[in-house]
């Protein structure tokens, strides 16, 4: 399968009320080696300790997981080249296991990246293959209801090889819910869709897009925590694109693109994930090829980055990361090497620090 198919997820779930006690992890994964589905451990962001992890559900490449609000349902897709779909699963409290609710086709092939929206009524996803974006209701069980709303991308972009159609790679929400954006490695843009929480709908902005260096290859989005700035990662440049975000018209204007990787690197690179960190102050990007995670400072007025270091992910291929609610810790999944690693966030330089604690986790 190629490394630009789609992504994989580490989503962290604060199940006690302080996020100092322990939590669940998940891990997506794909499933045609050492993997049987989506994979759970216990954090204790206290001490950084995570425990071994475990499948929590057999299922097919869940690629990438979220979960509800509530804590009480898991989504994931299912990516599959012919036909994606979409799953809910119900959390057992206790253990962390995972109850198949139900499955729904994707509406397109490669299914690789979802997120519930800020109600919590509705799951917005997007396919790989075919460069498209879906919406299900959610019931209140739960479970996947009807299909709400729909965006089918068209176009091509500067690499005939990469880019010669739509490749929509991930789907956030704006903090007001008023807007679905989506990332099209495909054609260099990253769309804003107008999304209204009382139907599911989604609709295109005007403009409906912003824009960056063609053969860039938008792949994951990112806002910062006061929302007036928002990053993309471009797996095929090895860059991060800082916007301004205006959120009364949602409108994305870039202030700058900064590369992910050192200055003397020569080799063979694809980015994956960017994220930022909940106290505004740093950004990351994952590196696979250089096997790294980038670390940036960003300016607390205009939103550009400056570089700080590249840490080893402690693997091959980290295609994603996460970082825990505190703020202390990240978790890095190495897909190539069949392996996770935790690392400590220094609060005041943004560094990583390996503490050690690696387990094995097919293709996450």
């Amino acid at each position: 399968m190629r490394i630009s198919l789609a992504v994989t997820a580490v989503t962290l779930a604060t199940f006690a009320q302080a996020a100092e006690k322990p939590y669940f992890v998940y891990f997506g994964t794909y499933t045609k080696g050492i993997s049987k589905g989506v994979e759970v451990a216990r954090f204790d962001a206290s001490t950084g300790k995570l425990s071994k992890p475990e499948t929590a559900a057999e299922t097919n490449n869940p690629s990438f997981v979220t979960i509800h609000q509530n804590h009480r349902y898991l989504y994931s897709v299912g990516e599959e080249g012919k036909g994606g779909t979409v799953s809910a699963f119900k959390i057992d409290p206790a253990s962390g296991k995972l109850t198949l609710l139900n499955s729904a086709p994707s509406r397109g092939s490669s299914a690789c990246h979802l997120n519930v929206d800020r109600t919590g009524k509705f799951i917005l996803l997007v396919n790989y293959g075919t460069g498209s974006a879906s919406v299900y209701a959610l019931k209140d069980d739960g479970s996947i209801g009807e299909p709400t709303g729909f965006q089918q991308h068209a176009g091509a972009s500067a690499d005939s090889k990469r880019q010669q159609g739509p490749h929509a790679h991930s789907i956030n929400l704006s903090a007001d819910n008023r807007f679905a954006i989506v990332a099209d490695l495909g054609l260099d843009k990253v769309f804003v869709y107008k999304f209204d929480a009382s139907k599911g709908t989604i609709l295109p902005n005007d403009p409906p897009a912003g824009v960056v260096k063609p053969g860039s290859g938008p792949r994951h989005f990112a806002f910062a925590p006061k929302g007036k700035n928002a990053y993309v990662i471009n797996e095929m440049a090895s860059t991060i694109t800082a916007f301004n975000w205006d959120a009364a018209r949602g409108t994305l204007i870039e202030v700058q693109t900064i590369s992910t990787l050192p200055a003397d690197f020569n080799g063979s690179n694809s980015t994956a994930e960017v994220q930022v960190h909940p106290s505004g102050k740093f950004v990351y990007g994952s590196n696979r090829g250089h096997n790294s995670i980038a670390v940036f400072k960003v300016d607390p007025k205009t939103g550009k980055l400056t570089y700080v270091e590249n840490t080893s992910s402690k693997g091959k291929t980290p295609r994603n990361f996460g970082i825990d609610p505190t703020g202390k810790w990240m978790i890095a999944a190495n897909q190539d090497s069949n392996n996770v690693a935790v690392f400590k966030i220094d609060s005041k330089t943004g560094k990583l620090t390996p503490t050690g604690q690696e387990y094995q986790v097919g293709a996450p």
